[in-house]
């Protein structure tokens, strides 16, 4: 075997570009010991032998690529111009345009390490597929955990369906609140039991027009609902005998069927809709 590939591996030199091995050729000119110029001088003399299953030129993004993967460790290692790659039968091409005994030499050196790595490649395809296979979900799982963590980051964050049993006042009631200031423009109430209290969730948002569908205005609700009025945005309260579920409507897009009446949200069935 000649000297310089005694001391040069070629299958670290070989690369995957366009799901193809190739050769660079600044690499197949140390090995034939010649300039590279001189190397992409004879290649562009006999350009008609080189048609793009034996020799391509790699594109900006190519190179920035092979950069970023420590391929290469910088633009600089490849020169000043954009690299041509040479696949097997490029590299076979090569040795009979430069017409040496040693580029003969090197040339049988090149096939017999892409046999090689084919053969390896062959080998070992079951395995290749399951590495692709656990990165591909590994990937999604990371994306997963992502939604997790900046779900649980977010400020606005409400759960979109529960239950909140007996003794979960302060939940139940931090939920409802936490619709209601989210609100932008309107909330619609449908709940056939409200009293003062009722009143009392819609404080925390004075920014929209609150309206309440119940199916009776007792006296009572009728002066709370006066006394509210008087101090705060006002509220519009109207008959509807039509429905028998609670329903919590956001902006007139997004729909929460209530389990009990907000007047009593310690003991809660919640499950949003999408109007």
């Amino acid at each position: 075997m000649n000297k310089i590939t005694e001391h040069f591996d070629i299958k670290s030199k070989s690369y995957t570009i366009r799901n193809k091995q190739v050769m660079l050729d600044r690499d197949l000119a140390l090995l034939y010991n010649v300039e590279n110029r001189a190397l992409k001088q004879a290649v562009k003399r006999n350009i008609e032998k080189f048609p793009d299953d034996f020799m391509f030129i790699l594109t900006e993004n190519e190179v920035d690529l092979m950069v970023s993967q420590n391929v290469i460790p910088s633009r600089q290692h490849l020169g000043g111009s954009l690299p041509y790659a040479f696949t097997e039968q490029g590299v076979s091409m090569l040795s009979s345009v430069l017409k040496s005994k040693i580029a003969t030499q090197i040339s049988i050196s090149i096939f017999r390490a892409f046999i090689q790595m084919r053969k390896f490649i062959s080998q070992n395809e079951t395995i290749f597929k399951r590495i692709e296979t656990l990165e591909q979900s590994q990937l999604i799982t990371n994306t997963n955990i992502d939604k997790i963590f900046k779900a649980l980051e977010s400020k606005d964050h409400i759960q979109q369906q529960g239950i909140f049993f007996n003794g979960q006042i302060f939940d139940a009631h931090k939920f409802v609140s936490d619709l209601i200031r989210k609100a932008q423009k309107n909330i619609v109430l449908i709940d056939n039991y409200i009293d003062d209290s009722t009143l009392t969730l819609f404080q925390k948002n004075q920014n929209v027009s609150v309206t309440i569908y119940t199916h009776s205005i007792s006296k009572t609700i009728k002066l709370d609902l006066e006394k509210y009025n008087q101090q705060y945005k006002k509220i519009e309260i109207k008959l509807n005998k039509n429905f028998h579920d609670r329903f919590l409507i956001i902006d007139d897009k997004e729909v929460y069927l209530i389990g009990a009446s907000l007047k009593d949200i310690d003991v809660n069935f919640y499950k949003k809709m999408t109007a």
